[in-house]
């Protein structure tokens, strides 16, 4: 078990990715090097190339700083606010938590919220595709006892019983669109009519490519996020920025 008590900070994203930031400072270091022996359009490109690695090392650095050691993302007290701006109940009463490997959500937010009934579905054993950064995080971070191993097309909850699905950092690792789709139609299924689905990603836009390069690449953009909900019958309620590169979607389940 782990035992590490506080969730994930900018040092674990380090932990978790360590790959990537030894390829960016050995270009940084090597564009740099290069850079004092060779001449004209050579030598422009390896400055180039290291000066992207250098800038894209520290700048994803400082923005993972900002997101899990800044911001309030991980204590979660911003979720009943959220919540009621877009018109719910200011608790998320009976919910679910589907997790892809990495649960620290699900916690934190039973102690905030001990009178809403929680379960958690855990996707990581049925992903197509598990990313090596989210292994070494499985490794770390052990799912927590009585998380239900699930499916994206079969969430394990009854039609129409949960007012509140809470999404953290888990629906990107399904990479194939009909998997998200399935998903997306799992959470209509189980959600109450006006519940709503609280979705965390960071979005591929400019702000989190300037920021992270090509490892952007991982993350979905805006508009595919929301037509995802379109199609599975979820309309967008409320949305707000964390620590100025994730972004907080609260979907909700008409009533009628």
């Amino acid at each position: 078990m782990s035992r590490r008590r506080h969730p994930s900070g900018s040092r674990h994203v380090v932990a978790y990715n360590w790959p990537v930031y030894v390829v960016g400072t050995a270009v940084a270091v090597g564009g740099a090097l290069a850079g004092r022996r060779l001449r004209g359009i050579a030598r422009t490109a390896a400055w180039t190339a290291g000066a992207a690695g250098a800038w894209w090392t520290a700048a994803s650095l400082a923005a993972s700083h900002a997101v899990y050691d800044r911001s309030p993302l991980h204590t979660w007290v911003w979720l009943a606010p959220a919540l009621a701006r877009a018109g719910r109940p200011a608790h998320p009463g009976r919910h679910l938590v589907v997790s892809s490997g990495l649960d620290e959500a699900s916690a934190v937010i039973g102690s905030l919220h001990p009178g809403g009934e929680q379960t958690v579905a855990d996707l990581y054993d049925a992903l197509p595709v598990v990313a090596p950064s989210l292994r070494r995080a499985r490794r770390r971070v052990v799912p927590r006892p009585g998380s239900v191993a699930c499916t994206a097309d079969a969430l394990p909850s009854p039609d129409a019983s949960m007012d509140t699905v809470v999404a953290a950092f888990a629906l990107h690792e399904l990479r194939a669109a009909a998997d998200r789709d399935a998903a997306f139609g799992e959470v209509a299924r189980v959600l109450r009519p006006g519940g709503a689905l609280v979705l965390v990603e960071h979005c591929r836009d400019a702000a989190n490519i300037a920021v992270f390069g090509p490892g952007a690449h991982h993350f979905m953009p805006r508009s595919r996020w929301l037509g995802a909900a379109r199609r599975a019958g979820l309309r967008l309620a409320y949305e707000q920025r964390m620590g100025g590169f994730v972004t907080v979607f609260v979907l909700v389940r008409p009533d009628r």
